[in-house]
């Protein structure tokens, strides 16, 4: 259908120099500065100049999360596998091939398998590809295993299967045999309450016919493990002696604590279960306080307060171990998982052996399931290196490490490649984007010159201009300026545009606009803090329950929101929403348990997902949460109401927006990703949530991250979803995408600056995008009807340096605006600029589409009114005489001007003023 939006047009506005999580890396063996990127949600980059610049090659295809890609350099042929492995995010929708390096690309297929982690293509045969499927990532499915083709994707042979749980998350070749191949497989679940990290089906399959039929490498006697606790392997291959083989093996199973000689006189939790009120009395004080230290309770909590609460029979004894223990928290067992292991073959994986023999603690904490990256040196099969959380380079085949995870490197490492021509040159992909060194691990660059951050959240303050604050996956909190624009100028000033403003993975963010001075910001788990820009000053934000109650369950993008109404009240949201009167000095609760109660597992579920207080009334507030509620409030927290009747069951509630221009108005967004489902569900209601419309029937059948209804135009609502931002200009009965600017990127969130009426998208991805949306704002029914309608043109400054050069090599600079107008079908429109006594000083003929249309002028003057112009200066402005540029240009003088459009017979015009 026409998209009368297309021509309005987004900006990126960065951050660039920290990067989204890359996934993998092919570099070209004879040209290393030739190289392809791929990340977890922002696409396909490629670079011809060792990193100092990319272009992207997959903006356009239907989805952006790639896991893996596979080159054939004599061909240039490409192929993506789609949908990172890695447990985070979405599904991708198979294989994508391109034969004209990656202008182009077709679907070849494997659309179910989901997540793909290593595509092989055959050396002597680039038609002949082995795909290594994890399959679903919530639910199980048989499209798992490994597949081939030997006609180039035309079709597909599954060769490999374990279960329906059991998926490949590594796959490699011999590089003197294509016939011999080696897979690991990885037995993997996820719910959202918890993750089942191996199993039985994990292990070590190998193949010497092509990939036809394949063996099991990890029974007994093998030297590897077998249990049930194999989770994640990743593998490498000599090139100089294919018998010599490498395994990570990432451990789960658990082993005996070492003694380390703990004071046999701390206090455990445990023993507040059958404790009794006198032994407690009886404790020293000094004991029970360093059990109350050790265990994070608030300071008010001492021995003698708590004493003094056993006294007055407020609380027993065992509330000391229920304020530690949530009743979905599984059973406790503290013994260490044994974790990273490295395993070496040296007869072509017939037999193994560890190495080292002991534990590689802090390589993959407790995060085993997301690193599988071992490489071993092309020309020294002793060489190796195995990437984790840091990254570890080991000479004597991995009995010894040292850790090369140095400065400008960031942490959490998923790909890597070694030069085979020179084995200290590396290339690393992890989540801060790309690492380059020439001299094995000791220095390295970063190069990150391309807008990719994975951002969950954005802000802005009332600054002129105003900046841009944004929370992004493992790289913090930054702050910017709206007017950034991509280039290397900073590198030469020493200040970068953007700012850290914190670690960690940053997630929302609310300013406190009467200053722009204090911001609350935080990371995962309900961890935040205040900070003051001016005194630079940080407070942790202290929200705990009181004794007697259970703990806390924190999302790990737990909501915070600063009322509108009165910047000194924040809420922020666990289990139950929580309220400070005094800028987060002091919390209280203002709500019971909101969510259905929780699931026993590792990972925090039952808890606040999303927050909306009412901008027309205080005290007005609805919260939504990760297992589908929606609650109501219409006194502060007095009284709550479920208000789900009609909604589908058990969805992550991924946005509620409570209308700015009428009560009772209230649009929520539902996302199916933790149930593998991947529609769109859309929901308005007018009543306060008592009945519910769905609405965006003809939004795509993409998981929905965001609403936002505009501020000035009630009617218009703004989407984002996994493919981008689509608008509403009738509540929600249709919708049109905008796209021109921004890629087919995830949206996590938007929000619009009220002053610039700026829409701020924050892509999980791509970084940040702004659009002007001020024209759109306006798009009523009745304004449609509209032939023809000129808008206001911004305020231009002057600048004498218009058009002249101060070198023959420089480009004369000009100063482009565009002159919106609306037209309600395509044609030619005539715009023309006039003094401000009617003098004709220029005319532009724009090829108009049906819609919004923004023709572009660059405050150029015809020859032949320039005379007309300048005699009709007045007197006292003739030092400001219109005079030829270096480039042969004449240019507007300062002056009020106007421009007048003309479409099929109708005129309409508007003022422009060049100060």
């Amino acid at each position: 259908k026409n998209n009368i939006l297309q021509n309005l047009e987004f900006r990126n506005v960065g951050p660039t120099i920290m990067s989204g999580r890359v996934t993998d890396l092919e570099v070209d063996p004879e040209n290393p500065n030739h190289f392809y990127v791929s990340y977890a949600t922002g696409g396909l980059w490629e670079t011809t100049n060792n990193g100092n610049s990319y272009k992207p090659l997959f903006d356009n295809e239907v989805c952006m999360t790639i896991g893996a890609i596979a080159v054939d350099w004599k061909s240039g042929t490409l192929w993506v596998g789609s949908g990172e492995a890695n447990a985070f995010t979405w599904a991708g929708l198979g294989v994508f091939k391109s034969i004209n390096h990656g202008k182009t690309w077709i679907n070849v297929g494997l659309e179910e398998t989901q997540h793909i982690n290593q595509i092989v293509i055959n050396p002597d045969n680039p038609d002949i590809v082995w795909v290594a499927a994890m399959g679903r990532l919530y639910s199980n499915n048989e499209e798992r295993g490994v597949y081939k083709t030997v006609d180039g994707g035309k079709t597909w042979q599954r060769t490999l299967f374990v279960n329906d749980s059991t998926g490949i998350s590594d796959l490699i070749i011999d590089p003197k045999n294509p016939d011999i191949l080696y897979a690991s497989a990885w037995e993997r679940w996820r719910k959202s309450w918890m993750r089942h990290k191996g199993g039985k089906g994990s292990g070590i399959f190998k193949s010497v016919d092509g990939g036809i039929t394949w063996n099991r490498l990890n029974v007994e006697g093998s030297g590897l493990p077998t249990s049930s606790g194999v989770g994640r392997i990743g593998l490498s291959i000599s090139q100089s002696n294919p018998n010599i083989l490498y395994a990570t093996v990432d451990n789960q199973d658990r082993h005996e604590k070492k003694d380390k000689g703990e004071k046999k006189d701390i206090l455990k939790k445990e023993i507040f279960l059958t404790m009794s009120p006198k032994e407690l009395l009886d404790l020293p004080d000094e004991q029970l306080n360093e059990f109350l230290k050790e265990n994070n309770f608030p300071e008010k909590y001492t021995s003698e307060s708590v004493k003094e609460l056993i006294k007055q029979n407020k609380i027993k004894p065992i509330a000391l171990y229920e304020y530690l223990v949530d009743p979905t928290d599984p059973k406790e067992d503290d013994r260490p998982i044994y974790g990273a292991e490295i395993y070496r073959s040296n007869d072509a994986g017939k037999s193994w052996f560890r190495t080292p023999k002991e534990n590689l603690d802090g390589l993959f904490y407790s995060y085993g399931y997301v690193f599988d990256i071992i490489r071993v040196s092309p020309t020294n099969p002793d060489k190796i290196y195995v990437a984790g959380v840091p990254i570890l380079e080991s000479e004597d085949g991995g009995k010894t490490f040292r850790d090369i995870n140095k400065e400008n490197v960031h942490v959490d490492h998923h790909a890597l490649w070694i030069n085979p021509d020179n084995d200290d040159h590396i290339i690393n992909g992890n989540d801060g984007g790309v690492n380059v060194s020439y001299d094995g691990g000791e220095h390295w660059f970063k190069s990150n010159p391309e807008a990719v951050s994975q951002c969950y959240a954005v802000e802005f303050d009332m600054a002129e201009p105003y900046n841009i604050y944004t929370g992004m996956q493992d790289n913090g909190t930054w702050m910017g300026p709206s007017t950034f624009t991509q280039d290397y100028s900073w590198q030469q000033t020493g200040k970068y545009p953007y700012e850290s403003l914190m670690g960690g993975d940053g997630f929302q963010i609310q300013v406190d606009k009467r200053n722009n001075d204090v911001i609350y910001l935080g990371w995962q788990y309900g961890n935040y803090y205040r900070f003051t820009k001016s005194t630079n000053e940080y407070k942790a934000l202290e929200v705990k329950p009181d004794l007697g109650e259970r703990p806390l369950r924190w999302n790990w993008e737990t909501p915070i929101l600063l009322s509108q109404h009165n910047q000194d009240i924040l809420y922020i949201g666990a289990n139950r929403l929580y309220r400070s009167m005094d800028k987060g000095e002091t919390f209280s609760p203002i709500s019971p348990d909101l969510t259905k109660g929780g699931r026993v597992g590792e990972v925090k579920y039952g808890t606040i997902t999303t927050i909306s207080e009412s901008p027309k009334t205080f005290g007005l507030i609805y919260v939504g949460t990760d297992d589908g509620n929606i609650q109501l409030t219409k006194d502060g927290g007095v009284n709550w109401q479920l208000i789900t009747k009609g909604l589908p069951e058990n969805l992550w509630i991924s946005r509620i927006e409570a209308s700015s221009h009428k009560d009772g108005v209230v649009y929520v967004s539902m996302n199916g990703l933790k149930w593998d489902n991947y529609k769109s569900y859309l929901f308005i209601s007018e009543d306060f949530g008592n009945t519910w419309k769905e609405i965006g029937k003809d939004l795509p059948e993409e998981m929905i991250n965001v609403v936002r209804e505009d501020p000035v135009n009630e009617n218009i609502l703004y989407v984002g979803n996994q493919v981008g931002v689509y608008v509403s200009l009738d509540r929600g009965l249709s919708f049109l995408k905008m796209s021109n600017g921004i890629p087919n990127v995830a949206v996590f969130d938007l929000k619009i600056q009220p002053r610039e009426n700026d829409l701020i998208v924050g892509t999980h991805g791509r970084s940040v995008y702004v659009a002007d949306v001020t024209q759109l704002q306006q798009l009523t029914s009745e304004f449609m009807k509209r032939k023809l309608h000129l808008f206001d043109v911004d305020e231009v400054t002057y600048s004498g340096d218009w058009g002249n050069t101060y070198s023959p090599w420089d480009k004369a600079p000009e100063s482009k605006i565009k002159i919106p107008y609306y037209c309600n079908a395509e044609g030619k429109t005539e715009i023309k600029i006039f003094s401000n006594n009617n003098l004709l000083l220029y005319k532009i003929t724009d090829e108009s589409e049906c819609g919004l249309n923004y023709a572009e002028y660059n405050m150029e003057l015809s020859g032949e009114a320039v005379k007309d112009l300048n005699k009709n200066l007045v007197k006292k402005e003739k030092k400001s005489n219109v005079k030829k540029k270096d480039n042969g240009k004449y240019y507007l003088p300062k002056g009020e001007y106007k421009i007048v459009a003309e479409f099929g017979g109708e005129t309409s015009s508007a003022k422009f003023v060049i100060k």
